[in-house]
């Protein structure tokens, strides 16, 4: 990817299938924007491969539209978040509702209103980031995992973390379309003042022609069908 500087490798946070409609792997800024440390940052949903425009939801168009999906129909709802590297919990933020279903006209509103009203010095920052985890990677790298499902998260602030270790579950707090994983690597545990850095992760599969192919330190694009199987070289 152009313009892009040379990736810190992690690993990936997930398992399972995932599709990534939001990568640096396809543009950048990935979200339009450099606030919040989202320059370089991941979203990750789960979605059905088998039906005309991936959704990623159980029901039809005309109901996501009129009434919204409950989040409970989202296929990524509820699954396992895991630490993309051995580091320390600097920050936790939890206890943030979850809106029981999506609403793309109140959605779009949230979103607009976050981007230009925002203020760090007042705002709490869970209105974006929802319910979150900070970690911190090494000297001057965190990672964020945000939009946490509420009360799933499993660390404390202060507490050592393996990769691979359980961080909470997959929800639709905070600045959400739709129940996802938001992730990035970021030079400050301070997501309202961060500068996003480049991610890479150090292995995953794509699946290709109908076979699974192995990829190391890539960056996802945002078309891959993704997957880190439960068994796998990291």
């Amino acid at each position: 990817m152009t313009n892009m500087p040379k990736p810190i490798n992690v690993q990936f946070p997930l398992r399972r299938e995932w599709l990534a409609p939001n990568t640096p792997g396809t543009k950048i800024p990935s979200h339009g924007s450099n606030k919040f440390g989202t320059r370089y940052a991941y979203d990750f949903v789960q979605v059905d491969w088998q039906k005309n425009g991936r959704p990623a939801y159980r029901g039809g168009l005309l109901k996501y539209l009129i009434q919204g999906i409950p989040i409970r129909d989202y296929y990524c709802w509820g699954q396992s978040v895991y630490a993309p590297g051995t580091g320390v919990v600097i920050q936790v933020a939890d206890g943030y509702p979850e809106r029981d279903r999506t609403n793309l006209l109140g959605d779009l509103r949230r979103a607009r209103q976050a981007a230009k009203q925002f203020n760090p010095q007042t705002d709490d920052v869970r209105s974006v980031a929802g319910n979150f985890v900070v970690l911190k990677l090494a000297e001057n790298i965190y990672a964020a995992l945000c939009h946490l499902q509420t009360g799933s998260i499993q660390v404390t602030a202060g507490q050592p973390v393996n990769a691979g270790d359980i961080l909470g579950r997959v929800g639709h707090s905070g600045n959400s379309f739709a129940p996802h994983l938001h992730f990035q690597l970021m030079d400050s545990s301070d997501i309202a003042v961060a500068q996003g850095l480049p991610c890479a992760f150090s292995y995953y599969e794509v699946h290709h022609a109908g076979v699974w192919q192995p990829f190391e330190n890539g960056i996802p694009a945002s078309k891959d069908r993704l997957r880190l199987p439960a068994t796998n070289p990291q």
